[in-house]
């Protein structure tokens, strides 16, 4: 995904980034679990001040659209009610260990397909 300012825009940087961002989530080209950028690195990219695109984080964080985790970084929060929200957290648990396995995508599908249609 990429980001952008519009400097002859009437909002402000921070609020063009944080609308950007929610905008993303919203729509699903950003899903519960994608790592975004550190914010320096992100102010760099965009030619911002750090405490421009902070200032955006800490928003989103807020309204619980993302959520930071010390020096591992920040990500999509999972959203929605709390049976869908539990279900998010669940499938990111499994796509991070699946990662660390080297599995392939086809193979955890496959895997995820073969548990939901067994009889419990």
């Amino acid at each position: 995904m990429k980001l952008w300012v519009d400097p002859a825009a009437s909002a402000p940087p921070f609020e063009q980034l944080r609308r950007q961002l929610a905008d993303a989530v919203a729509d699903g080209t950003l899903t519960p679990g994608t790592r975004i950028p550190t914010v320096r690195a992100l102010a760099t990219e965009l030619g911002l001040a750090v405490n421009t695109v902070a200032k955006a984080y800490r928003s989103l964080e807020a309204d619980n659209v993302i959520e930071t985790h010390g020096r591992s970084g920040s990500f999509v929060s999972a959203t929605g009610d709390p049976t869908t929200r539990e279900a998010q957290l669940a499938a990111i648990a499994y796509a991070d260990r699946v990662h660390h396995l080297g599995l392939d995508r086809a193979k955890a599908l496959a895997l995820i397909e073969s548990a939901l249609d067994a009889e419990r």
